[in-house]
């Protein structure tokens, strides 16, 4: 019996027949058949602009779309803001109070240990037990900053220095306690070891992850207040072709209005306002977070690190005996970045210029230029009776802080007025970031809603139009 033509297969090697079934799936799959299908969808398209309902639907349709994504878009932006305050409150700044608290405790704890070399007789109970809680603190504090899961590789780098190194210098300062106990010179050597690994290795990575995190903190606050343009551009761009259209359908229909269309336009105009005020609104209080807050903060800290180095030199230059004179050129230094020759310049100069006068701020930096001052003047009584020979006096003016003219009294009490400034410039950034997100409280929902009423107004302003033409 004859095999019909039709269902012959084609010789191999050959291609099938443009009939055969073989050859119409091969002429309409892959990337030719996607082709296709979007250039029908166009000629779809071009036909129906030819048309008024034709055109009437597809503007319909775009309107929608571009005011459902604008909606969207314009939430999603709002709660990135949001989250952005938050995230200053929550875990960049306290992440900055840490890492500033682990460089104090660690230069306190140097500072303590020279003192601790200064005394006559027995070590005090006192300067052992603030050693003590000082590494221990900087331990807790280590851990806050070792916390942040966005730390990059160079955080991480000093963190591992410092917890590495900590425990060395622990041990050195015990070692030299125990010298200096039996009375052996060696003592002060295993001391000046010490306190130079913490000078040129731990102290040095505590300020870079200081200022890494301080870093952070000011790239989070200009995000949060930057503008957000592709929302905004979004936002106009649908208002004017919300306007567009109902000026197309007044010159199409002779009609006035569009309720549809108007009510679409209101809400997005809702919004618009709403989004202005309240962006507005944040960006100025995160501004003043930042010049309120943070930046003094900043100078506080610096001013406070200053000063803690400088104590150090200050010890260290007696323990020294009469071979430190690289401690008192640091020291001079580091007092006058601090607060100038007499107190009254420096980075407190600087904290005190830009305080508000009403502010409790203002009256703390005063009592610490005058404590910078007390400190200074001290300090110079030290250097002038160790010059004179008078080294056990000089020792005692420099360690006894229930003496009034010593210079730990008054560098203990320059160090309680930079920490209340600090408290209060820490508490001023938390009032305005605080602020500043309530600020935006429920915009994000509010987007939402207005989008969904502006995508409603818009379908049935245009339905009503489209039902003329049936």
């Amino acid at each position: 019996m004859p095999i019909s033509t039709a269902a012959q297969p084609h010789p191999p090697g050959q291609l099938p027949p443009p009939g055969h079934p073989q050859g119409d799936s091969r002429g309409k799959s892959g990337l030719r058949g996607v082709v296709g299908l979007a250039g029908e969808a166009m000629r779809t398209v071009l036909r129906s602009w030819t048309t008024t309902p034709g055109r009437l639907a597809l503007i319909a349709t775009g309107l929608v779309l571009l005011t459902l994504i604008t909606g969207l878009t314009a939430a999603v932006m709002t709660q990135q803001k949001t989250d952005a305050v938050s995230e200053l409150t929550d875990r960049r700044e306290p992440l900055a109070a840490a890492a500033q608290q682990v460089y104090r405790a660690l230069s306190d704890a140097d500072a303590t240990a020279s003192s601790s070399f200064l005394s006559t007789g027995e070590e005090p109970p006192a300067l052992r037990a603030r050693f003590e809680n000082d590494i221990a603190q900087a331990g807790v504090f280590l851990a806050r900053a070792a916390s942040d899961p966005d730390a990059g590789p160079e955080v991480s780098r000093q963190i591992d220095i410092i917890g590495k190194y900590v425990p060395v210098y622990a041990e050195l300062v015990g070692t030299a306690r125990a010298n200096n106990r039996q009375g052996f010179p060696a003592g002060a050597a295993y001391l000046r070891e010490a306190s130079e690994l913490m000078q040129s290795t731990i102290l040095p990575a505590a300020e870079a992850l200081y200022e890494a995190d301080t870093k952070a903190l000011a790239e989070r606050q200009a995000e949060a207040r930057s503008v957000p343009w592709l929302t905004a551009v979004l936002v106009i761009g649908l208002l004017a072709a919300l306007i567009a259209t109902q000026l197309y359908l007044k010159r199409r229909t002779n009609r006035v209005f569009n309720i549809g269309l108007v009510v679409a336009t209101g809400a997005i105009v809702v919004g618009l306002l709403w989004s202005s005020a309240a962006l507005i609104t944040q960006s100025v209080l995160i501004g003043s977070s930042e010049s309120q807050g943070s930046e003094q903060v900043d100078r506080l800290v610096r001013a406070r690190i200053a000063g803690l180095k400088a104590r150090v030199d200050e010890t260290l230059l007696l323990v020294s005996r009469g071979e430190g004179e690289q401690y008192a050129k640091e020291f001079a230094k580091e007092a006058q970045e601090m607060a100038g020759k007499d107190g009254n310049g420096g980075l407190l100069a600087e904290a005190r210029a830009a305080a508000d006068e009403q502010d409790e701020l203002a009256e703390t930096l005063d009592k610490a230029q005058a404590s910078a001052t007390a400190w200074l003047k001290a300090h110079d009584k030290v250097r002038k009776l160790d010059g004179e020979g008078e080294y056990l006096e000089a020792a005692s003016v420099a360690i006894d802080d229930t003496r009034e003219d010593s210079s730990a009294r008054a560098f203990n009490q320059l160090d309680v007025d930079l920490r209340t400034a600090i408290l209060h410039g820490r508490q001023s950034f938390f009032d305005n970031a605080s602020d500043a997100g309530a600020a935006l409280t429920l915009l994000p929902w509010g987007w939402v809603a207005l989008g969904l009423i502006a995508a409603g107004g818009v379908a049935v302003g245009m339905y009503e139009r489209l039902r003329e033409y049936r």
